[in-house]
């Protein structure tokens, strides 16, 4: 257990020992004239997985996303995202800012589309309004608390954008997590969706990069805006080792990330003031609400880092729980300890809560 639980995100996970050794021993050349055979290794790997022509090795999440963006889109058009979309909200206004493109919120469930919400949004052809272009979907779901889309779901959505003329982007930060606890291949998943973000840096271990599959054609324009975009890179494979080692040793494990939120998840539910944001919890995402009565999320963030706990505040009264491999069961059985004795807190003033009882609903 280290001195610092902590669940802000599976961002914060550090290289182990092995990825190390694999990134001092990579073998590296100039990616950017194609001779770096880490980066042409991981980029294989990737398109074969994910059932794809080609991959593009990219610094970052944001930057593949938005290559794929920029892939599909030119200034002007417009991209239809559920309305607590990454891409759209946690990017520093990408979109409009890189590419020139205009975003359409859509209200889905625990930020999860269906064709059902898309249906009459498509703009017509006509010169004074912008042009629908572009679909994107996250899978897992960040804001949406975790939540994998059921195969025939996603697939279903890819159909849908294609037989209305737009392309379609899946941000799959965390789609490694989406294949674990679903069962369905990375190929399945893919499968219907014209370009696919994935990043290595969150519960896969690696100290950055992302990538980006999809068709060869696709794939040559997204070259272009990485270029653009800054993202040229040479010896790249020091990083690439990183994510190919990931690739090989790190997804399997994810499902111990998804059994210790699911135990959190557990162990939170049983404090007075807190709720949990979904009944099941899928991944390695936990949402908690805080009664508003108790005071508010920063509040309490602030408080479970004074204790040696560090978890996000999202909202007034909403807080992230993110779990990942820096992070053991008995970590998180004190982390909801923890949590616990904060709720017996004023939160405010650090005085005593008024509940005899204390947070513990059936204790």
């Amino acid at each position: 257990m280290t001195d610092l639980i902590n669940l802000y995100s599976d961002t914060v996970t550090r290289p182990t020992p092995e990825m190390r050794n694999a990134i001092a021993s990579a073998e590296v050349g100039d990616d950017m004239s194609g001779e770096d055979p880490t980066v042409n290794e991981l980029e294989r790997m990737m398109a074969e997985i994910t059932g794809k022509e080609a991959a593009v090795f990219a610094c970052s999440g944001t930057q593949s996303n938005q290559m794929g963006v920029g892939t599909h889109c030119v200034a002007g058009d417009e991209l239809l995202i559920e309305t607590g979309g990454h891409i759209s909200n946690f990017e520093g206004g990408a979109p409009a800012a890189i590419t020139g493109v205009s975003t359409r919120f859509v209200r889905g469930n625990c930020g999860l589309l269906d064709v059902s919400d898309l249906e009459g949004l498509v703009r017509a052809n006509n010169q004074h309004l912008c042009r629908s272009r572009l679909l994107c979907l996250e899978n897992t779901t960040n804001m949406g608390g975790g939540r994998a889309y059921p195969l025939d779901q996603l697939q279903r959505l890819g159909r849908w954008a294609r037989q209305h003329g737009l392309k379609s982007h899946l941000d799959g930060a965390r789609l490694f997590n989406a294949v674990v606890a679903s069962g369905d291949s990375a190929a399945s998943i893919c499968r219907e969706i014209d370009s696919i973000s994935i990043c290595f840096s969150k519960g896969l271990g690696c100290p950055m990069g992302s990538v980006l599959v999809g068709t060869a054609e696709d794939m040559q324009r997204a070259r272009r805006v990485r270029k653009m975009m800054g993202g040229a890179l040479r010896q790249a494979g020091i990083v690439a080792a990183a994510a190919v080692y990931a690739m090989q040793h790190h997804v399997e494990r994810l499902a111990e990330d998804h059994e210790h939120a699911r135990l959190f998840a557990d162990l939170a539910s049983e404090i007075n003031g807190i709720d949990l944001d979904q009944d099941v919890v899928e991944t390695n995402i936990v949402y908690l609400r805080l009664d508003p009565e108790r005071g508010h999320a920063n509040q309490l963030a602030a408080q479970l880092l004074q204790r040696g706990v560090k978890i996000g505040a999202t909202s007034g009264q909403r807080l992230r729980v993110c779990t990942h491999l820096d992070v053991g069961r008995e970590d998180l059985i004190r982390a909801a300890s923890v949590l616990a004795e904060c709720m017996q807190q004023d939160l405010a003033g650090g005085g005593t809560s008024a509940d005899p009882h204390g947070p513990f609903a059936r204790a």
